[in-house]
């Protein structure tokens, strides 16, 4: 990697930011922002090679912008309309505007792709806006708003593609279900020939507005055990969380964990802790490719991430679940629970996040970003975001019913 780049950054990164956020600082400032922003994309981003994006254009396109940029705000907006042409929901700015879109899956409760020009719901947040207004899978969605779904997409859809991308399109979709901030959502439905006006956040917007929950679920399933981790893999504070929960449930003859809802994801600390509990051996669990080498010396750089067992582990039979709200470190969990061949996952796709995100600071606004830089495989060579689940279970049209874990519990009792 080239550290002279990175090193204004870096240094940024422990100095204090509050000059930058009570005094704005000129054009050209912004000006270097913004084309910091680009170069560091443009020699970083890992996954160019499975995008159409132009990101020649991007810079034609938005670094003249900047020279008009007078505000912090300006240029978040700005950043987040370059940022959105590489239609990766992994790549995310670390702050935001009241008016920004919702990040997608963290901020977002419904999941819908285009099928023969139609948005079509495919899955639902369980116990969300989306879920409760009555939506369900298979819906079609008409309009956001009171704008046909298809022009009301256009704001996020990317404009520097070098050929139409069926990804791209589905991007700009979820990014507009998933709404803004400071709007509550208005859609008109279709189901069954019917149509619908719903209203998601109402009466409350539960995705700005979430209610407080434990770091884990635990209970016994006749003599199987069930863990539920609540979006908290991120948290140092799960893994003696987990640890006691797990020795609790040591004498129980399966076990069911539980990764639907994971969708910020977590570091490999917390990610290594837990597998750590199911194996008696040092294994592999993640392979890594640093994508910006070979672009600088023509040289690949692959690892392996290996896990270490810690005591006591739990030896009996377990089934993961996961789902589209399985992100980041959680589907590097889901994927190696099955690369290591000590899980059957059973669930639905999941997020399908691209790679190992790292984080950068801007020289002169201090406004952070993320990009994903390391590609990531599971143990076969196998890109991580194609992950499967082995045994594949359709979404309930009932929330009432959970048909991916009674399949689990078939499958341990």
């Amino acid at each position: 990697m080239n550290l002279r780049r990175y090193l204004p950054a870096l240094l940024l990164l422990v100095g204090p930011l509050s000059a930058s956020r009570h005094t704005p600082p000129a054009a050209g400032p912004f000006r270097e922002d913004a084309a910091f922003f680009w170069q560091t994309v443009h020699d970083d981003y890992a996954y160019f090679d499975q995008k159409q994006t132009d990101w020649d254009r991007v810079r034609a396109r938005y670094l003249p912008q900047a020279d008009t940029v007078r505000s912090r705000r300006a240029l978040v907006r700005l950043l987040e309309q370059m940022l959105q042409e590489l239609y990766d929901h992994h790549a995310a700015l670390g702050t935001n505007r009241p008016d920004s879109p919702r990040l997608v899956p963290s901020g977002a409760d419904v999941y819908a792709e285009w099928e023969g020009g139609r948005a079509v719901v495919r899955e639902l947040r369980p116990g969300f806006g989306a879920e409760r207004a009555g939506l369900r899978p298979g819906v079609e969605i008409l309009s956001v708003g009171g704008v046909p779904v298809a022009q009301a997409r256009q704001p996020y859809q990317p404009q520097c593609l070098r050929a139409p991308d069926a990804a791209a399109d589905n991007y700009a979709l979820n990014t507009l279900l998933a709404g803004r901030h400071d709007q509550e959502r208005r859609w008109r439905i279709r189901s069954g020939g019917a149509e619908t006006d719903v209203q998601p956040d109402q009466p409350r917007n539960l995705l700005e507005n979430p209610p407080p929950r434990r770091r884990l679920d635990s209970r016994r399933l006749g003599r199987v055990g069930y863990i539920r981790i609540n979006n908290c893999l991120f948290d140092h504070g799960l893994i003696p969380a987990f640890d006691s929960t797990l020795t609790a449930l040591a004498d129980t003859k399966g076990l069911v964990l539980d990764l639907r809802d994971t969708p910020s994801g977590g570091n490999t600390t917390v990610a290594r802790a837990l597998l750590g509990r199911f194996i008696t051996q040092e294994q592999g669990y993640q392979r890594h490719e640093l994508v910006n080498e070979q672009r600088q010396y023509g040289i690949r750089r692959f690892w392996l991430e290996m896990v270490a067992p810690r005591p006591a582990a739990y030896r009996r039979p377990v089934v993961v679940l996961a789902g589209r709200w399985t992100g980041s470190m959680g589907e590097g969990i889901t994927t190696a629970f099955d690369g290591m061949k000590r899980a059957t996952v059973v669930g639905s796709p999941l997020a399908r996040l691209r790679g190992g995100i790292y984080s950068y600071r801007l020289p002169a606004s201090g406004i952070s970003f993320s990009i994903p830089v390391e590609k990531l495989y599971q143990l076969d060579g196998t890109p991580r975001e194609q992950f499967e689940p082995k045994v594949t279970v359709k979404p309930a049209a009932d929330p009432a019913q959970d048909p991916a874990l009674d399949k689990a519990l078939q499958l341990l009792r």
